[in-house]
């Protein structure tokens, strides 16, 4: 057992590269000092603006390096020739991206050192676990499934409290969001049933959550509180999901979801 734990691990040497590539990238970002532009569009009576921000492109794009370099390095794994490896570059991409958006915010201090190294060995962590799952029959599969479960929604809540901070309209909110909370779902379903994809109940979980963002978008909640707020029924939602593939009644799959959302949305209730 030990042997086949060795051999379900990434290749040393080549995770060090891609970790390092990912993590002078965003240490030269910070050098880009440029200001932003805005631009927008009249419809309707009604003004959109936008405003274009080189840092947050910055980590856009080194989120899209780390997908790429992720799809590199998971490729050596010796069942990824029967798998499609685009579900497992999502998150190492979302981790890139929730970590660069604050280093780019923050001044060089020992906060922002101690940001940089933290975010490096998150970025490990991720792609040593998307390694493993990729193969259902790993040893640590459930662990490591686990893990990148509560790491996504974790990521999430970051992102949601980033946006809300950023102080985004809601047309510009809804979007990001949905994109966000409906991939961080299909991948939390993809991990607790391996031989499915749940479109439908992703989907689903995408519009109730975006359907209690628009309400809670003009009410005066902090950052934080927003975000626990959105969190709840992110994850209720995609917890009962998960139950009810799994043959689950009704009655007993709904009662961990609503004591987790009663409990987050009370969380956000004293927060705020």
């Amino acid at each position: 057992m030990h042997e086949e734990r060795i051999r379900r691990l990434p290749d040393l040497d080549h995770l060090s590269t891609l970790a390092a590539t990912v993590l002078l990238a965003f240490a030269l970002a910070r050098f880009i000092d440029l200001p932003p532009r805005q631009f927008g569009f009249e419809l309707f009576d009604t003004y959109f603006g936008f405003e274009f921000n080189p840092q947050s492109l910055s980590s856009i794009l080194i989120a899209g390096l780390t997908a790429a370099g992720a799809r590199w390095l998971l490729r050596e794994h010796p069942a990824a020739e029967k798998k499609n490896l685009v579900e497992h570059l999502f998150l190492p991409a979302l981790t890139a991206l929730v970590i660069g958006l604050p280093l780019s915010q923050i001044p060089f201090s020992p906060m922002w050192w101690v940001g940089f190294g933290l975010g490096g060995l998150l970025l490990i962590l991720v792609l040593i676990a998307e390694y493993i799952v990729i193969d259902p029959d790993d040893v640590l599969f459930a662990p490591a499934a686990a893990g990148l479960t509560i790491l996504s929604f974790a990521l999430y809540l970051v992102l949601t409290v980033a946006l809300r901070f950023a102080g985004l309209r809601l047309f510009q909110l809804i979007p990001l969001l949905a994109a966000a909370v409906g991939l961080v779902s299909l991948r939390a379903l993809r991990l607790r049933l391996p031989l499915r994809w749940a479109y439908l109940q992703a989907g689903l979980v995408t519009l109730i959550t975006m359907q209690v963002a628009s309400a809670l978008h003009y009410w005066p909640f902090t950052p934080a509180a927003f975000g626990l707020a959105l969190l709840g029924p992110a994850y209720a939602l995609t917890d009962l999901a998960g139950n009810l593939a799994e043959g689950e009644p009704l009655s007993q799959a709904a009662i961990e979801p609503a004591v987790v959302l009663g409990l987050i949305w009370l969380a956000a209730f004293f927060i705020n």
